[in-house]
């Protein structure tokens, strides 16, 4: 980094500012991750911005919540740990953990970060992003930085979605739950019966009490393999434990229409007319708001509502910023897990490295690992058993 204060100089009548070949917005998963993909890209002038603190969004889960996705240390075989997002590294065999918790993945990605080194600046918060002839200008809360090339990577599960529908504000969403042992009552309502909804329906049967899930789709039957849009197996599996079975009743095709604060607690309404009665606030787990959505006027949309991305993750709007993580879609193609996504770092790190004129040879390494998609023609093959 350069300088005493990487983001900017402040002082007044000091209009110097460091200008950097790329800037990161964002180091959790995605934005670690493709930090080390640029400097294997032989890419050196490099800053990561972070509004909290390395991984804060997974150090922010409940506390009983666990990944979906196991993990191995299959390094010695040539494949990559499904959490990991480093070449060579093993979550599995750092953390020594099968289904890391939010904490426990935090933890690691501090440790990559430190061991590579990564000019990471915690604490800054990028509060407007502008393309200035050829460079960005980005105003943050530390001051003015320049940038050749900007990197989204500040990630999808740090806004939880709360307007669904009228009520929604006299729930409680999951994503604000530090931990479900503080929930108290016996009756409870979740709205959403996706992998946030099965998770804490799951730890209160298991506690012994009674749940109903809503959804307005059904994904604990849903016949696709792909855990983007269906519940993974970890997942499928807890639902046949006997006091989930016993004390979770499901509820699909059920949207909900509002929520409303009764004498005696709180009425559900489906759309469908039917009502529900619950002693406490309504669990919500209804998904989150893309931090995507922040800087929307940098990409053209497309009819799902995320970003239009090239075929190098670039905006088709304003050259020179790209996507990372959960939020990068191509055609029916959904990244939003850490082993779909991480195979989209070299890509982009070879877009960039090739505009500052670099022949990135370091990424060819990513190919071996399966780490290099950019024939996106092979997406998308369902199993046959």
């Amino acid at each position: 980094m350069t300088g005493q204060n990487p983001v900017g100089r402040e002082e007044e009548g000091d209009s110097e500012f460091p200008l950097y070949d790329v800037v990161i917005v964002g180091a959790g998963a995605a934005g670690v991750g493709v930090s080390v993909a640029l400097g294997h890209a032989g890419i050196e002038n490099v800053l990561i911005l972070e509004r909290d603190e390395v991984g804060g969004s997974f150090a922010s889960w409940p506390e009983e919540t666990r990944f979906i996705t196991p993990s191995f240390p299959t390094n010695s075989v040539g494949m990559l740990d499904l959490n990991s997002v480093v070449i060579g590294t093993s979550a599995a065999w750092t953390l020594e953990v099968e289904h890391p918790t939010g904490r426990q993945y935090a933890a690691f990605l501090k440790a990559i970060a430190k061991h590579f080194e990564l000019p990471i600046v915690e604490g800054v918060d990028v509060k407007r992003i502008a393309r200035l002839g050829d460079e960005f200008g980005l105003d943050t809360s530390h001051g003015i930085v320049r940038a050749r090339h900007v990197i989204w990577a500040a990630g999808d599960f740090h806004y939880p979605r709360m307007n669904g529908f009228p009520g929604s504000d006299l729930c409680r969403h999951t994503a604000t739950i530090p931990t479900y042992a503080e929930l108290e009552g016996d009756d409870f309502v979740v709205i959403g019966g996706y992998e946030s909804g099965i998770d804490v329906a799951a730890y209160l049967a298991d506690a012994g009490k009674t749940v109903r899930v809503f959804d307005r789709e059904s994904p604990w039957t849903s016949e696709s393999s792909d855990p983007s849009v269906a519940l993974s197996t970890y997942t499928i599996e807890r639902t046949r434990r006997p006091g989930f079975v016993e004390r979770v009743a499901l509820h699909p095709d059920a949207p909900i229409a509002s929520v409303a604060e009764v004498e005696s607690g709180f009425e559900v309404t489906t759309e469908d007319g039917r009502s529900f009665r619950t002693p406490v606030p309504p669990l919500l787990a209804g998904g989150f708001d893309g931090s995507h959505t922040l800087v929307s006027e940098l990409f053209e949309s497309r009819e799902d509502g995320f970003p239009l991305l090239s075929e190098n993750d670039e905006s088709t709007k304003v050259p020179g910023i790209f996507l990372c993580g959960a939020a990068v879609r191509h055609d029916n193609h959904i990244f939003c897990f850490i082993y779909k996504y991480r195979q989209r770092f070299a890509v982009v790190a070879k877009a960039i490295a090739t505009s500052l004129g670099l022949p990135a040879e370091g990424l060819e390494q990513y190919r071996t690992w399966g780490m290099y998609l950019d024939d996106l023609s092979c997406c998308g093959q369902e199993c046959v058993c």
